[in-house]
């Protein structure tokens, strides 16, 4: 299966990084996925009403995030909590990209959400980007469908180290694991060639 990790912060090293990089890291265990990072850190899609995106005019960070969005079967946004909602970047990317020119990038996909705080938050962003999404699909007319387990991973700066491995609580490793095995489950069966339209 071919993976996209999202990480929707634009901070050098921030948690979300750290995330994506630990789901990485549990995904090379079962040597079975293609897995592809992207990072927000060269973030430069304008905001909606200041600009917009053209496909031949691409900016480097917009191809990577592009690119990797489209080959994916799978695509998890990890997203920090900014005042109990997700990142603007996170959700202007959905809207600038949720057009005509770029409907495939939500056909025949599944997306999962996970919340990113080092406290105790991160179900909001989540919860929000779910929704936005599950609009732009309905909207585009578009077959994919967004996982109904959300992730929050509470306290990620105590639980994964700067290279995104396992340093913490046992219960934040078994229930990340349990939250990526149920959305690869989701996956493998919405990507069943018995279920993909012909």
């Amino acid at each position: 299966m071919k993976i996209a990790l999202v990480s929707t912060s634009s901070r050098k090293n921030s948690n979300s990084l750290r995330f994506v990089n630990y789901l990485r890291h549990v995904l090379a265990e079962e040597g079975q996925h293609e897995v592809t990072i992207v990072t927000f850190e060269d973030y430069d899609i304008p905001f909606v009403g200041q600009g917009s995106v053209k496909k031949d005019t691409l900016t480097s960070f917009q191809q990577e995030l592009i690119s990797a969005w489209e080959a994916a079967d799978l695509v998890i946004f990890a997203m920090p909590e900014y005042n109990w909602t997700a990142p603007p970047q996170a959700t202007n990317v959905v809207h600038q990209l949720g057009g005509p020119a770029f409907k495939h990038l939500f056909d025949n996909k599944v997306f999962a959400m996970v919340g990113i705080s080092n406290g105790r938050g991160g179900r909001q962003p989540a919860l929000d980007m779910t929704t936005v999404v599950n609009k732009l699909i309905s909207f585009t007319n578009s077959y994919s469908i967004v996982s109904p387990k959300l992730y929050e991973s509470h306290e990620t700066d105590k639980n994964l180290d700067e290279n995104g491995h396992f340093a913490g609580h046992e219960i934040y490793e078994r229930t990340t694991r349990a939250f990526l095995t149920y959305t690869l489950n989701v996956a493998q069966r919405w990507m069943s060639p018995s279920l993909v339209e012909k």
